[in-house]
């Protein structure tokens, strides 16, 4: 049996390149290197000075700050047999999901982080009459920042469509003197982006329509150029 010519080179990798990896600028990504901001709507940002964390934004800005445990968003590919096929059973792709994300986050005295995300959840979900308010209404964003170690932004995701749909229990518990409270908070979202190559998603229909149109024109121009001058 003939042999491979994969099997005649030599190896991808080697130890002095990784470390030669490590070294440099890019290096490797560190968990404990991390930003979160987040952005909620603005029926929550511009809440007056009577609320607890005023019209300034000093408590959206400390509750991003205090998020002690955070993850990348993860996405899945939905799948289905083909059956149609002779041979063995292939899938395709049908769809797309995206799971939702918790998020740690780390009280002051007065709570004040936890009830700028019940604020939140009170204008998903009125507690007086127990209705719904318009989706648009209450959807934020979320976006998650890979830091170096010299605090630069190096990749990042943001969470489109993002509100906190479960806000986890506080323990209290004489025996934990010396401990420090936290706060789970769970979020929802419609779909993920990435920030290198994905910022501007999703773009407005009207410059979706100034690109055809400019398409358009720029196809009209082209055609009436002599042939030797679209080549250039």
């Amino acid at each position: 049996m003939a042999k491979s010519s994969l099997l005649d080179g030599f190896a991808y990798g080697v130890l002095n390149e990784l470390l030669g990896f490590f070294r440099t600028d890019d290096g490797y990504a560190s968990p404990s290197r991390y930003e979160v901001i987040i952005t909620p709507p603005a029926g929550i940002q511009g809440i007056g000075t009577e609320s607890p964390f005023g019209s300034n934004k000093d408590v959206i800005r400390r509750t991003s700050l205090e998020v002690t445990s955070v993850s990348f968003p993860g996405m899945t590919i939905e799948t289905q047999d083909d059956t149609n096929i002779y041979g063995p059973t292939r899938k395709i792709a049908v769809g797309q999901t995206f799971a939702d994300i918790t998020t740690t986050i780390r009280l002051s005295n007065d709570h004040k982080e936890r009830n700028f995300i019940d604020s939140w959840q009170r204008l998903i979900a009125n507690r007086n009459d127990f209705s719904v308010n318009y989706y648009n209404d209450y959807i934020g964003s979320l976006q998650i920042f890979q830091l170096d170690r010299q605090d630069r932004r190096r990749h990042g995701v943001e969470l489109v469509e993002c509100f906190p749909i479960n806000t986890g229990d506080i323990a209290l518990d004489y025996a934990t003197q010396n401990s420090l409270e936290f706060v789970n908070v769970s979020w929802a979202y419609r779909y993920w982006k990435n920030l290198t190559d994905e910022a501007d998603l999703p773009r407005s229909l009207l410059e979706r329509i100034g690109d055809v149109f400019v398409n358009t024109v720029e196809r009209k121009l082209r055609s009436k150029l002599p042939s030797v001058l679209r080549r250039l």
